[in-house]
């Protein structure tokens, strides 16, 4: 919970932030860059193919 101290609202990294640092957001990315190439790929293979 803030405190106040000299008039001034103190708050932790994660009050400030408001959530829980965690993994997720790296493994979002990750998994939908590696959708987004896949999903390249097929039409890429579908429509350019030679």
């Amino acid at each position: 919970m803030p405190t106040k101290q000299d008039g001034q609202i103190v708050e932790t990294p994660t009050e400030a932030r408001q959530a829980e640092p965690g993994p997720s957001v790296a493994a979002l990315m990750t998994i939908s860059t590696i959708a987004a190439a896949f999903t390249l790929a097929i039409v890429w293979f579908v429509f350019f193919r030679t």
